[in-house]
């Protein structure tokens, strides 16, 4: 009987034991290690919504939803024939004011030298007046055909004036439906993935309407929260893990690049050290860009995860985060 006893006792012994190094380890694992903070987050990366500058019929577009498109390739055109028909007509009008710039030049160089002509013919009769060799009635006309002459010599300049003007306001009409022309094509501001497909050929768009919404696939980061005692300890730049739910067999290194300077979950009274103990800090995990370039065929935004961060800078990281740890 005493024998059973102590065989079921050490049998308990054992049994706790055991539970303990497998509470131990666990604990190891997904404990909260001494200046590391724990907290869940959602992989997202930097959104790009593509939209057009002008209004109009979307034409093709040439991107699929998952696609990969390289900095300045088409996405989408939108129909031109208006806006180059629109062109064609400010180009005729422009050459047309080019051709009036030419005569009126012409015009100008005429009474140019019809004002000069005058102002001699005036300035002789003058001469020939005071010697008493014209009349008075001579010089009359003379001194009328002179400022005749200058008038007409300012009413060419104005007109070449106005001819001037308008060759430059056409000249910007033109460089502006050509502007307007290229913008038919819409091109991806820089290399990304595309996330969402928003229009489709023969819908006609407003100015600003969304047309596909791009991801940087090497702009990627986790948003976490932290509390009062632990975002306040944390510096911009500080090391993170992050540990995805769908490959926990990774870690991907991040850094801190941005904490929220204001609380995101405040009680209605802040007074007492717990409830100061509630607010609560966004924080910004960044993952790398040259990391994220060799992996960014793998990059899938919304992946819940976990994250690790070096709040005391001391990088006293459990075994299981540095053995996994990707660079």
């Amino acid at each position: 009987m005493n024998l059973n006893r102590n065989s079921l006792l050490i049998g308990a012994i054992a049994i706790a034991a055991a539970a303990g190094f497998a509470a131990w380890q666990w604990s190891q694992r997904n404990g909260e290690p001494p200046g590391i903070a724990i907290a869940n987050g959602r992989i997202e990366a930097e959104e790009i919504d593509v939209a057009t500058k002008i209004p109009g019929r979307v034409r093709e577009i040439l991107v699929e939803e998952g696609d990969f498109v390289e900095r300045d390739s088409i996405l989408v055109r939108l129909d031109a024939a208006e806006l180059a028909a629109a062109l064609a007509r400010a180009e005729a009008e422009l050459r047309r004011a080019e051709q009036a710039v030419i005569q009126a030049e012409a015009q100008v160089n005429l009474r140019v030298s019809q004002c000069a002509l005058a102002t001699k013919n005036y300035e002789r009769t003058k001469q020939l007046f005071d010697s008493g060799h014209s009349t008075a009635e001579r010089l009359d006309i003379q001194r009328t055909e002179k400022e005749v002459a200058e008038a007409a010599c300012q009413a060419a300049r104005a007109e070449l004036g106005n001819a001037r003007e308008l060759v430059a306001s056409m000249t910007a009409e033109v460089q502006r439906l050509k502007a307007q022309l290229e913008e038919t094509e819409i091109t991806a501001p820089r290399a990304a993935r595309v996330l969402y497909r928003l229009a489709e050929p023969g819908e006609v768009l407003p100015a600003g309407g969304r047309i596909v919404t791009l991801i940087d696939p090497t702009y990627v980061f986790m948003t976490v929260f932290l509390p009062t005692g632990e975002a306040g300890r944390l510096a911009i730049g500080a090391e993170a893990r992050i540990v995805l739910d769908a490959v926990p067999e990774i870690t991907i290194p991040a850094r801190v690049s941005f904490v929220a300077s204001r609380a995101q979950f405040t009680p209605r009274q802040v007074e007492t050290e717990d409830e100061r103990a509630k607010l609560m800090f966004r924080v910004k995990l960044k993952i790398d860009s040259l990391l994220l370039e060799q992996y960014k065929e793998r990059v899938k935004t919304g992946l819940p995860g976990v994250a690790y961060i070096d709040i005391a800078g001391e990088r006293n990281w459990p075994a299981f985060l540095e053995q996994s740890l990707i660079n």
